[in-house]
């Protein structure tokens, strides 16, 4: 009638898991959808920081927690998939698991796992935010820092976000205006994206970097086209989507790739 023991993860048998609940299990992912990071344009600081971040990481030395936020479509999870893929080459004992936000509650059960094997893990929360009555971020404020137990030294979280603060703003300036104590209310909404180590901004592209984009997929992949032809049919993609950004980019050259003939393995 007692539940069956969680068996030890085969940490070998991949890079890269997604952390899954009832019952309690890391399911290896056999290839991890994520391009190469030379091909992440328009993003160079926050690249060049979460690799030095996440190198220092792999080598057993101390690294931040860290909060990639901004404009949607420009590279967030896609960089964080990139410098894991990067470092795996020197460093394969790097791992790396998903973790769904509806799954948060469960997250210290994932970390009993991961303590104190020799691998080193970052912990992956894509797309994260919090609503008004989610009390899911509650159970990351302990993991990032807190709890007597504290998170594990072979672990680091990495989340993104279309919010810096990861909670609406509407959600904080009703706090100011309804709660008894207005200051102590916005400070215990707040106090989670403060327990990232690293921010790192990303903002919309302008039109050069986004041509640059979709030049660096045609010629990673092979695909033939000019620059006249790909400037005039990439601007009118842009034009019909109303908006410009990585995800575009790559929406725009799949499409290029079809009608090509090319496969994108």
């Amino acid at each position: 009638m007692s539940p069956v023991p969680v068996q030890a993860p085969d940490l070998g048998a991949a890079a890269a898991f997604v952390w899954h609940t009832d019952p309690d299990r890391l399911a290896p992912v056999a290839r991890v959808n994520r391009v190469a990071v030379g091909l992440l344009v328009g993003v160079d600081r926050a690249r060049d920081t979460l690799i030095a971040n996440t190198a220092q990481f792999a080598r057993g030395l101390p690294a931040n927690n860290a909060l990639l936020w901004g404009a949607r479509g420009m590279g967030k999870s896609s960089l964080v998939k990139a410098v894991h893929g990067a470092l795996t080459v020197d460093h394969p004992s790097l791992k790396m698991v998903e973790v769904q936000r509806e799954d948060l509650p469960s997250i210290g059960r994932c970390l009993n796992l991961l303590r104190g094997v020799p691998e080193r893990f970052i912990l992956f929360c894509d797309d994260l935010s919090f609503g008004h009555d989610d009390a899911h971020y509650k159970s990351l404020k302990a993991v990032l820092d807190g709890g007597i137990e504290g998170r594990p030294e072979n672990v680091v979280l990495y989340a993104t976000s279309n919010r810096r603060h990861l909670m609406p703003r509407d959600m904080i300036e009703n706090e100011r205006s309804t709660a008894i104590s207005p200051a102590e209310a916005v400070e215990e909404k707040v106090s989670l994206s403060d327990r990232f180590g690293l921010w790192l901004g990303f903002h919309p592209c302008d039109q050069d970097q986004y041509l640059d984009m979709i030049r660096g997929y045609c010629d990673a992949h092979e695909v033939a086209i000019d620059d006249v032809t790909l400037r005039a049919e990439a601007i009118e993609w842009q034009a019909t989507r109303g908006s410009r950004s990585g995800r575009v980019a790559w929406q725009y050259f799949t499409d290029l790739a079809g009608r090509r003939g090319v496969r994108l393995s």
